[in-house]
């Protein structure tokens, strides 16, 4: 008996139906373009926020621009290709806020405090090593951040952001917009491989994805601000969430309850 094939991680997303199976189709091409070139670290490329050969270079060369040096507080996706990020964001002093994973707590971020770490900051800054340095807030705690940092699928030059589908990041950043801690002048950054970088325009995208100002490949920086279209501005688009997404994320349901009259 053949296995049962696995869901699509937007199998609960709403939204132009066109957009997702263009958006699903690109993610294939990058999952299996990092395999063959077997620059994919484990678990392997494929329905995840890809770890990469050379994401300690990339986080590297973000480190080495102007705006990483001047931000004080970084907001970070969890994946483990932006590990290197995160570490390096606590080794340089920094304050991060860790997403947790889907969402998944009334309390969905972690706060790092630089200076007080159970553990080095390669540790601190992982999943588990969070758990043990860091507590648990909820979005009304969060101070205003100076550079978000997304994982992604693909990412076009104009800095259209692809993730691997289940809406998390553009939900965090919603969230995020909608408590006034990002605003037009906060950094939108990505490190990724460069198989994972397209041209511009190539990206599809719907009006609720939040591009990024700086592509990060282990290579060189893309500066898309001057291409990038505009942020989200208007917080959660509740009509673009199915009552399956909303029912997994406890914040969801509790701000659903709350807006109903």
């Amino acid at each position: 008996m053949s296995p049962r094939p696995s869901r699509r991680h937007d199998h609960d997303a709403g939204g132009d139906p066109e957009v997702l199976a263009a958006k699903s189709a690109l993610r294939d091409e990058v999952w299996t373009a990092l395999s063959q070139a077997g620059v994919a670290r484990f678990p392997g490329a494929r329905n995840r926020i890809s770890n990469f050969t050379g994401a300690e270079a990339a986080a590297r060369r973000l480190a080495d621009t102007d705006t990483w040096r001047a931000a004080a507080t970084v907001k970070a996706n969890p994946d483990s290709a932006q590990l290197p990020v995160r570490q390096r964001a606590l080794e340089d002093g920094k304050t991060v806020y860790m997403a947790v994973p889907r969402l998944a707590e009334p309390e969905p971020f972690f706060l790092l405090d630089p200076a007080h770490l159970a553990d080095p900051p390669r540790r601190a800054a992982s999943i588990a090593g969070a758990t043990r340095s860091a507590r648990r807030v909820a979005v009304a705690e969060l101070e205003p951040v100076d550079v978000v940092v997304s994982g992604c699928v693909a990412v076009g030059e104009d800095g259209a952001r692809l993730g691997k589908g289940g809406g998390f990041a553009d939900l965090e950043f919603a969230l995020a917009a909608a408590a006034g801690l990002v605003g037009p002048d906060t950094l939108v950054v990505t490190t990724v491989h460069e198989l994972q970088v397209r041209p511009a325009g190539a990206v599809p995208t719907a009006a609720h994805d939040a591009p990024v100002d700086l592509v990060v490949t282990p290579e060189r920086v893309i500066d898309c601000r001057s291409r990038r279209g505009p942020r989200p501005a208007d917080g959660i688009r509740w009509s673009e969430l199915t009552p399956e997404k909303i029912d997994a994320i406890p914040l969801l349901r509790t701000l659903a309850k709350e807006a109903v009259p």
